[in-house]
């Protein structure tokens, strides 16, 4: 079974509170269902259309697992309290 790897972009983030807030709840929901955040900040180095967006990646055993994680009780309770804090992007993308 492959590898899944939850792909998270900002586009922007309106409230930085709310995003605190999130990362509090999120982070051990995501750790709980057994993601492991592998990385998570503002791009070194920017290539191609170059955007410098926050980005986290997050393994997981599987794509199964990963959408377990973002579907639970835990995580959609993270998501409530973000709201409308930042606009993003998320992938679930198995591994090669």
């Amino acid at each position: 079974m492959a590898k899944a790897y939850w792909i998270a972009t900002y586009r922007s983030v309106s409230d930085s509170d709310a995003l605190a807030a999130y990362a509090k709840l999120s982070g051990p929901a995501i750790i709980a269902g057994g993601g492991r955040i592998l990385v998570r900040g503002l791009p070194a180095l920017t290539y191609e259309a170059g955007l410098q967006q926050r980005t986290v990646v997050i393994e997981f055993d599987s794509v199964d697992h990963a959408k377990q994680v973002h579907d639970s009780p835990a995580y959609q309770e993270a998501l409530a309290v973000l709201g409308k804090g930042a606009e993003r992007d998320i992938r679930i993308v198995e591994g090669a």
